[in-house]
């Protein structure tokens, strides 16, 4: 299998198909929160950790960091945010923008080595990341889609994730540290959405043989009750070969999903994690009691 390492100072996720999913939290990313970019803009950095706390709190393996707000100082906001997300938690993160001074200047202060969010298939695109990836030592999310725009034949964004990763193998690139995005269309607007994503997540694990990742919740736009499509959505992607997405960690639904299907494909070694997030407290404390009684009686009986 292939193995995808990312790290801060002092841990390290490993990303593949043999070792449970890796869950990036999403929540530290203005885009479509007006409140959060208004505070970021004006240096208020309170609501980012909280969300910091919240989502190492519920289980999150990585943190993606966005500071992409209008008009504002998006480079100096992503390394603030880089820093302070850094000091309060070790989770290693993905710096996440469109913005190539914001990537260079969140990267410059990135201890560790990072996930860069993200190259397209675009040239101009590619020739701009991909050196600053290498530069940095970092790895890269490759978005399958280039200068047509977001193809709805999955043979043409699998040609185009072999193109990114050629291309970065050219810079001296790695296929481990090219993490492949399909792109999840919303099911609500293409019916096929779901079957064209498993098909592309098999191709891409067993022909192109790179780890995978996605914005979970984009199959359920514009559709009520999400998160019962995004667990269903993810914990059937995950059997189909993806091995990490940027999803919400504080849903319970998505966090059970994402654990059953490690328990169902064997990457959660005898059902540990399972095991301890759903052990039932009161029963462990009467085995517990029952334990004690039958010492007592034991020692009784021996006296």
């Amino acid at each position: 299998m292939t193995r995808t390492v990312i790290s801060s100072a002092t841990r390290e996720v490993v990303i593949s198909g043999d070792l449970p999913f890796v869950v990036i939290g999403e929540r530290i990313n203005p885009t479509g929160r007006k409140l959060l970019a208004e505070e970021m803009r004006n240096g208020d950095f309170s609501r980012v950790e909280t969300d910091v706390i919240a989502q190492v709190a519920a289980g999150a393996h990585m943190l993606d960091v966005n500071a992409g707000i209008p008009l504002a100082d998006e480079p100096g906001i992503l390394a603030r945010t880089v820093r302070l997300v850094q000091s309060l938690t070790d989770l290693p993160l993905s710096i996440d923008s469109s913005v190539m001074d914001a990537l260079e200047a969140g990267l410059s202060v990135y201890q560790g080595k990072a996930l860069v969010n993200s190259v397209t298939g675009e040239e101009e695109r590619m020739e701009r990341v991909l050196p600053l990836v290498r530069k940095y030592g970092a790895a890269v999310v490759a978005i399958s889609n280039d200068d047509t725009g977001i193809s709805t034949d999955p043979d043409v964004r699998f040609a185009v994730a072999k193109r990114i990763v050629e291309r970065a193998a050219d810079h001296g690139i790695p296929r481990e540290d090219v993490v492949v995005d399909p792109l999840v269309m919303p099911i609500g607007a293409m019916r096929t959405a779901g079957r064209q994503v498993f098909a592309l997540l098999n191709r891409l694990r067993d022909e192109l043989k790179v780890n995978t990742t996605c914005g979970a919740s984009n199959v359920s736009f514009g559709l009520p009750a999400r998160e019962g499509i995004n667990s269903a959505f993810l914990a059937m992607a995950i059997s189909n070969g993806l091995t990490s997405a940027i999803t919400n960690p504080l849903l319970p639904d998505v966090r059970r999903a994402i654990m059953a299907a490690d328990v169902l494909l064997g990457n959660d070694a005898d059902a540990a994690a399972w095991i301890r997030a759903n052990r039932d407290p009161n029963a462990e404390a009467a085995d517990g009691r029952e334990r004690r009684v039958n010492r007592r009686r034991s020692a009784v009986a021996a006296g």
